[in-house]
């Protein structure tokens, strides 16, 4: 069965093949035997539901559904709703975070068939049982590509045997999580173990939630400067009510985000700063919303 799959917007994440699509229906139809309009972000839902609309009316059949309509995930086909490379191997968590949707739309950890990628989107993979994370990286491994771990790792979980193991890999980027003040000693550990065995500054990311209820700039800046600091590069992640669907950034912290969001901008800022390179080739140093699935 041909599928075309419509997004309301475009992200790093979506696929890029003739049959992906963003916004309204082409001039010239695809001949397919259904439209999947898929939606990641709640705030897209009105702008999705405009496009079922529209790609029904053109006589598709058209299915609406995706992690803003609280899809639970079920097994990763690679290439479908996220760009190909990117790839889930696991499917929910075992924590319970205030400010995340996982648990309550996918549910408990649960393991799926390992299927091919270099950019692992899990969202919790050091939850997974051991066996399961080497058979991950065993795959990562043999792939044409760097490894990106963009779906984050826990830095409660990170352990020796997992640090050594991406020393001796390719590695492109990994991301842990600075998301509430109990992390910070976790966060540390974790970057600093990272570090020892081999990886750049560059290659070890963390994403820093910024702008929850009590937040504020200077705050937020010296959590984003202290992984800074730490020996990680901070990306901060601002924090968005799901169920605000009228919601904007404030021009202020959108320049703020922005700063904070790009690595050059970041180095420069600090220039001179230790671990400032970035090596990708060589052995010793180590040498990201979210896939978008129907209901």
């Amino acid at each position: 069965m041909k599928v075309a799959r419509v997004f309301p917007r475009r992200t790093s994440a979506t696929p890029d093949d003739e049959l992906a699509f963003v916004g309204d229906p082409p001039l010239f139809l695809p001949a397919v035997d259904e439209v999947h309009v898929s939606c990641t972000f709640t705030w897209d839902r009105p702008e999705a539901e405009r496009l079922a609309r529209a790609w029904a009316n053109q006589g598709y059949k058209v299915l609406l559904g995706g992690p803003a309509y609280d899809a639970p995930g079920g097994e990763f086909t690679p290439g479908m709703y996220v760009k190909t490379g990117m790839t889930f191997t696991s499917r929910g968590c075992i924590r319970r975070c205030p400010f995340c949707f996982v648990p309550r739309r996918e549910g408990r950890l649960r393991l799926l068939d390992i299927k091919p990628g270099w950019d692992i989107l899990d969202n919790n993979l050091l939850a997974c049982p051991r066996g399961h994370i080497e058979a991950v990286l065993d795959m990562v491994e043999a792939q044409p590509r760097a490894a990106r771990f963009t779906g984050g790792i826990d830095a409660r979980l990170c352990r020796p045997w997992f640090a050594r193991r991406l020393g001796r890999m390719r590695v492109r980027i990994l991301y842990t999580a600075y998301d509430v003040p109990g992390a910070r000693p976790a966060v540390e550990r974790t970057i600093k173990m990272l570090r020892d065995e081999g990886l750049t500054q560059r290659q070890v990311g963390c994403y820093v939630l910024v702008g929850q209820d009590g937040d504020c700039m200077e705050h937020a800046e010296a959590r984003l400067e202290w992984v800074f600091q730490t020996g990680g590069t901070p990306f901060a992640m601002f924090y968005r009510p799901a169920d605000d669907l009228r919601f904007t950034i404030p021009p202020t912290w959108r320049s703020f985000v922005r700063k904070w969001n790009r690595p050059a901008c970041i180095f420069a800022s600090h220039d001179g700063a230790a671990g400032s390179d970035m090596t990708e080739s060589a052995p010793a140093a180590g040498a990201r919303a979210l896939e978008e699935v129907m209901a």
